[in-house]
């Protein structure tokens, strides 16, 4: 490692530590010739192999800008996005591979982003996979009433009871039934 001070091609570690949640190494090093101290971070890269076989490094930017899309007009909360894509490079990085196929990021997305708004979800599934007609769109939507309301969509389920985990109204999940009385 050259000194940034010196330049000098030979510097010995003094410290190393884990950064960002295991995803770097920090490393305090001094060199060899003037002595004075400075800082490395080391974290592996992450690529990302799309279509036209170009490579491009993982983007977490362009994660959150890409699901705003899908979630324009839609209530879903910026804060909610970032972690989205945090969850999306983290899954991608738990495949242990430095280079990852697009294909991979957005199927990495579309888990979380269901979760997240089911409306969403249906416009970048229906770009993600080029739905091609109303049929494509109406499989999917079958898909998703097959598998049920998604964790904290607040989609109503048949029994009445809101998904999301309840808290409505200070209520434990399941505690609302939606019969009304004194009808």
């Amino acid at each position: 490692m050259r000194c940034p001070f010196c330049r000098h091609a030979d510097s010995r570690v003094v410290d190393s530590r884990e950064a960002d949640e295991g995803q770097a190494i920090r490393r305090r090093r001094s060199c060899t010739s003037c002595g004075k101290r400075f800082t490395t971070v080391e974290e592996p890269v992450l690529a990302v192999l799309k279509r036209s076989g170009v490579t491009e490094p993982f983007s977490r930017d362009k994660v959150v800008r890409g699901v705003a899309r899908a979630c324009q007009g839609r209530p879903v909360d910026p804060d909610a996005l970032a972690q989205l894509a945090h969850r999306v490079e983290e899954t991608v990085r738990a495949g242990g591979t430095a280079e990852v196929p697009s294909q991979e990021v957005g199927m990495a997305i579309l888990g979380p982003l269901r979760e997240l708004d089911e409306v969403a979800y249906l416009r970048f599934a229906s770009v993600y996979r080029n739905f091609s007609s109303v049929a494509d769109f109406e499989a999917e939507i079958a898909d998703l009433r097959a598998a049920g309301p998604a964790p904290g969509s607040g989609v109503p389920t048949p029994d009445g009871v809101v998904g999301g985990g309840g808290d409505h109204a200070g209520e434990p999940a399941g505690a609302r039934t939606g019969a009304r009385t004194g009808d």
